[in-house]
């Protein structure tokens, strides 16, 4: 019984201590709390970019297959020596030219912009 009076002493000799401790003891959970955070987030945030580059790759290399893979099907698949084979091989160079030719003139809005009287 002395133990119980001794300790019910201090308890009731000293109410600020008791909350004063609780105090301390709800800023280091606080504080324990917010480095656990800090944590799981820099964790978290190089998995989501791992996981947002492998899904723009998958969707990239996805659609490249689906353009570039029948492409080269029905390019191999047509005959090489034909009308249709020539016509696109020399549509293809008259572009090819055509854009040779619009990058070698010089930009023609400046010359247009001073006016002659």
């Amino acid at each position: 019984m002395s133990t119980e009076s001794a300790t019910s002493t201090t308890t009731s000799a000293d109410p600020l201590k008791a909350v004063a401790d609780a105090m301390d003891a709800a800023v280091e959970a606080a504080k324990e709390g917010a480095q656990s955070l800090q944590q799981t987030a820099s964790q978290a945030m190089p998995e989501a970019g791992q996981f947002l580059s492998r899904l723009v790759y998958n969707t990239c290399y996805g659609l490249s297959y689906g353009v570039v893979f029948p492409s080269v099907l029905i390019a191999q698949s047509i005959p090489k020596n034909n009308a249709v084979v020539h016509g696109l091989i020399d549509g293809a160079h008259a572009a090819m030219d055509m854009v040779h030719e619009m990058k070698s003139k010089p930009p023609s809005g400046d010359a247009q912009a001073t006016p002659t009287s």
